[in-house]
């Protein structure tokens, strides 16, 4: 008997977690990695570029569904494949909210969510206009290719972004927000319109970088708390009215005058969402695959009261890590951890180690124990 077939594109650490995902749901998963050696390579079935139709279309004929370990294949991709009948979630309608940051704001905009003030600007003269009715900075984005800090910066003047006017016809210009601390809130959503929503979360970064993540976040009660129901409101508003299938992450500012913005989405699996891996009776990985085939949507409630999980960021290359995970497992045995095969640089995320438990001061001394392990002199 046949089983559902999953593609997957893009060969990452996010490919790379759902594939015991897969497993245990009773799947298949296939990935079109770009190159030999990828993070997901115990699935990746053919090694091709993203951007070229005839690659895409070789990977894609013999699946069920294709999905993504990243936003960027282009859109004449998406739609072709959608011309060909095959299923692609989430679609090139939804996908190109996440690609195109000022795409996201105009319609999130249009939708009512709260959003930083911002603009589209196309010169120096423009940029600078803003800045000076902002208090004097301002954060200037990309529209397209950023991640991981990388695309954006703060900006004093006009003439801060030469370069960036140089490759874009336009840049996205935002109010530098006065926030209190980051949230991320992470749904699922399947075709038929069933969407399930973890707890809110509290994430902290270093150098522009995901460091650690508190789920849920600290001083929220999932089940209760008013920050918890907005966040979770806005999340699925966002995902109903852009029509994202799978999992779909808002990440949020919470102001210093008690107020939530959005600040980026993602429409896959999010660094946010690595815990629920080891601390939600449905991963993230698991919940995307089965929101992607149309499957009922699992119980997204966490196992226990608090979960903390820290990126491994440098740290040691690949080899010298299993040198370390007796000492882990002798200090913090109840810690779990992720590597992703990859090779280590200064802030490159090479893995992730989640605790759980009741105490939230405990769980996080033992989360941050652990990680220490494989902190290395690349960082």
């Amino acid at each position: 008997m046949g089983v559902p077939i999953v593609g997957v594109i893009g060969g990452g650490q996010l490919a790379r977690m759902m594939i015991p995902a897969a497993v245990e749901l009773g799947v298949e998963i296939r990935v079109l990695a770009e190159a030999e050696g990828s993070s997901a390579r115990l699935a990746a079935t053919q090694v091709g570029d993203y951007r070229d139709l005839d690659t895409v279309m070789a990977f894609a004929k013999d699946v069920d569904v294709v999905t993504f370990d990243h936003e960027h294949v282009p859109q004449a991709v998406l739609r072709a494949l959608l011309d060909a009948e095959i299923s692609v979630q989430p679609g090139p309608d939804a996908l190109e909210f996440a690609q195109d940051k000022l795409r996201m704001r105009q319609r999130l905009s249009e939708l009512g969510a709260p959003v930083p003030d911002w603009a589209a600007v196309s010169n120096p003269e423009e940029l600078q206009q803003f800045i000076s009715e902002h208090g004097g900075a301002a954060v200037l984005k990309t529209p397209r290719g950023g991640y991981d800090g990388h695309g954006v910066r703060i900006v004093r003047a006009g003439t801060d972004a030469g370069d960036w006017f140089e490759n874009f016809e336009a840049l996205l210009v935002e109010e530098l927000v006065d926030f209190r601390r980051e949230l991320a809130q992470v749904v699922a959503r399947r075709p038929n319109g069933e969407i399930v929503a973890w707890p809110v979360v509290e994430s902290v970064q270093r150098d522009g970088v995901c460091h650690e993540v508190f789920a849920p976040a600290p001083g929220v009660n999932s089940g209760n708390d008013r920050l918890a129901e907005v966040t979770t409101s806005i999340a699925e508003t966002i995902a109903e009215e852009l029509g994202v299938t799978g999992v779909l992450a808002v990440e949020l500012f919470e102001t210093t005058d008690q107020r939530v913005l959005v600040n980026e989405l993602a429409m896959r699996p999010h660094n946010s969402g690595h815990w629920t891996i080891d601390g939600s009776r449905t991963s993230q990985f698991e919940q995307h695959l089965r929101a992607v085939l149309d499957l009922p949507l699992g119980d997204a409630s966490p196992i226990d009261r608090h979960s903390v999980m820290v990126n491994i960021l440098g740290g040691p290359q690949e080899e010298a890590i299993t040198d370390r995970f007796a000492a882990v497992m002798a200090r913090v045995p109840d810690a779990k951890l992720h590597t992703y095969g990859k090779s280590a640089r200064p802030g490159r995320k090479v893995g992730h180690i989640t605790v759980s438990g009741e105490d939230l001061d405990e769980v996080t001394y033992r989360a941050r124990m652990a990680a220490s392990y494989f902190e290395d002199s690349t960082e």
